[in-house]
């Protein structure tokens, strides 16, 4: 048995910001130049990964995407800000699982009294 623990930003309102999802299809935005091969890479419409992008344009005041119109000269990239987002916010969720992970061992497991899950070594 392990722990899971999922990691977003949200502001004062509780409106997610960013999180896995918007890491992700920046990520591979930055990779791919494009937010059509991003999306598809992700298995996202490409629709969805607009709004993402939408809703960053949004709730953050700083340019994280910029999109150049053009058949020849198009594309997609990330600016500075986004890829210091994205380096902060994956640190800060590798942070929260390195402690979850280390708080789960001392609270279930330090009395060596391990809990035993049925299905675990089953192929279910």
């Amino acid at each position: 048995m392990v722990v899971k623990v999922k990691t977003w930003l949200e502001d004062t309102n509780e409106n997610l910001i960013f999180g896995g999802g918007k890491t992700q299809i920046l990520e591979l935005i930055d990779e791919t130049g494009s937010i059509s091969e991003a999306s598809k890479r992700v298995g996202m419409n490409y629709k969805k990964a607009w709004t993402h992008i939408k809703i960053l344009q949004e709730y953050i005041e700083d340019d994280l995407v910029v999109v150049k119109k053009g058949r020849d000269s198009g594309g997609t990239s990330l600016t500075p800000k986004a890829k210091e987002l994205i380096t902060k916010y994956k640190q800060l969720e590798q942070e929260v699982r390195d402690f979850s992970t280390k708080r789960f061992e001392e609270i279930f497991k330090a009395d060596g009294d391990v809990i035993n899950c049925a299905k675990e070594d089953q192929n279910v």
